[in-house]
C-alpha cells in the first residue's frame, strides 16, 4: 500500500487549491479523482475569479492543477469508493483499482452530475454519453446529438453545442420548457434546435457507441426511437456522500459538516467545496476553502509529529501602557 502525507479526494478548485497548499508545506500529496476541473468545466466563462477579467473553466482549472504538480502533487485518476481508519494509524482510501494510506485526508469531490438511471447509461458512458458539453462537445462536430434535461443548464449545453452539431434535440419532461425566455428564444430561431418536450427517456441504445435514444410521451406513454450520436446529460448535480456517511458527519442534504477550518466531526479528516455545507457555491469560495482545509490538514500532521504548527497570521496589537 502506497502511503502518503495526504490525499485530496476530488480535483477540483477547492481539491487542486489544496494540493497546491499542502505541496508547498513539504507535505507528500496525493489526489484522487476522476476528472480534473469539477463543475468550472461546464463554464464557458468565468468573469468572477479575481485576477482574469475572462477565463474559460477548462483554462483556470489547468492552471490550478499545473501549479499544484510542479509543487509535487501526485496525481491518480480513480474513483474512490471507502475510506476507513487505517490499522496503524491514519486513514485507508480504497479506489477500484488500488489501496492508499495517509495520515489525513481532504475531501473535495464536490458534487456529481446527477444520473438519468435508464438502461444503457452505464454501458455508454464516455462512448456517447457525456455529462460535460464544454468538455465532450468538439467530439460531436456535425453530429446528432441529445440534450437530457431543462432549465439553464441544458440551455446553456444548447448554446454552445448549436455551432458543433448537425442536429440538437432538447428532450425535456415538461410540455413548456423553463429557462431564458431569450435563450429559449434565439435556440428555437435556430434551424438544427429542436425542443421535444412531454417526453422522458427511456434508454440509450447502441452496441460500442451510441446509436439512438428511446422517449416516451409522457401524456400518451407512446414510445419512439430518436437517432442521435451523443447524449448529454443536463439533471443538475448531487453530493454523493454516501462512502463517508459512516465516518463523517452529514448535513440532511448529504453535505459534509466543518467548522471554520474546514475540520470535520472526525479528527484527521477535513473538507472544502461544494461538498461541504458553507453556502455560496463558487469557484473562488471552493479555492478559500481549499487553503484552510491543506493548512489544517498541516497543522494536524504538524501536531503529530510533535512539530511546530502554522502560525497565526494576524494578531492584534498590543496597546502600549500609558
Amino acid at each position: 500500500m502506497k502511503d502518503y502525507d495526504v490525499i485530496i479526494i476530488g480535483g477540483a478548485s477547492a481539491g487542486l487549491t489544496a494540493a497546491l497548499y499542502t505541496s508547498r508545506q513539504a507535505l507528500k500529496t496525493l489526489m484522487l479523482t476522476k476528472d480534473i476541473g469539477g463543475q468550472a468545466l461546464l463554464t464557458d466563462s468565468i468573469d468572477n475569479y479575481p485576477g482574469f477579467e475572462h477565463i474559460g473553466g477548462f483554462d483556470l482549472m489547468s492552471k490550478f492543477q499545473e501549479q499544484a504538480r510542479s509543487y509535487g502533487t501526485e496525481f491518480v485518476y480513480e474513483e474512490v469508493v471507502e475510506i476507513m481508519e487505517h490499522e496503524s494509524g491514519g486513514f485507508a482510501t480504497k479506489t477500484v483499482n488500488d489501496e492508499y494510506s495517509a495520515s489525513s485526508l481532504v475531501l473535495a469531490f464536490g458534487k456529481t452530475p446527477r444520473d438519468l438511471n435508464v438502461p444503457g447509461e452505464q454501458e455508454l458512458k464516455g462512448r456517447g454519453v457525456s455529462y460535460c458539453a464544454v468538455c465532450d462537445g468538439p467530439l460531436f462536430k456535425q453530429k446528432k446529438i441529445a440534450i437530457i434535461g431543462a432549465g439553464e443548464p441544458a440551455l446553456d449545453a444548447a448554446t454552445l453545442l448549436r455551432p458543433l452539431a448537425s442536429k440538437v434535440n432538447v428532450v425535456h419532461r415538461t410540455d413548456r420548457f423553463v429557462g431564458s425566455e431569450e435563450s429559449i428564444n434565439a435556440l428555437q430561431s435556430e434551424e438544427n434546435v429542436e425542443f421535444i418536450g412531454s417526453s422522458a427517456i427511456k434508454s440509450i441504445n447502441g452496441s460500442s457507441k451510441v446509436e439512438s435514444i428511446t422517449i416516451e410521451d409522457v401524456n400518451s406513454k407512446s414510445q419512439r426511437n430518436l437517432d442521435t450520436d451523443g447524449v448529454f446529460v443536463e439533471m443538475g448535480y448531487i453530493a454523493k456522500t454516501d462512502f463517508v456517511g459512516k465516518v463523517v458527519q452529514l448535513n440532511n442534504s448529504g453535505e459534509i459538516v466543518v467548522d471554520r477550518e474546514c475540520a470535520t466531526s472526525r479528527r484527521g479528516i477535513f473538507a472544502a467545496g461544494d461538498v461541504t455545507d458553507v453556502p455560496y457555491k463558487q469557484v473562488v469560495t471552493s479555492a478559500g476553502q481549499g487553503m484552510i482545509a491543506a493548512l489544517s490538514a498541516y497543522n494536524y500532521i504538524q501536531k503529530l509529529r510533535g512539530k511546530s504548527a502554522v502560525k497565526t497570521d494576524w494578531k492584534p496589537a498590543v496597546k502600549k501602557k500609558e
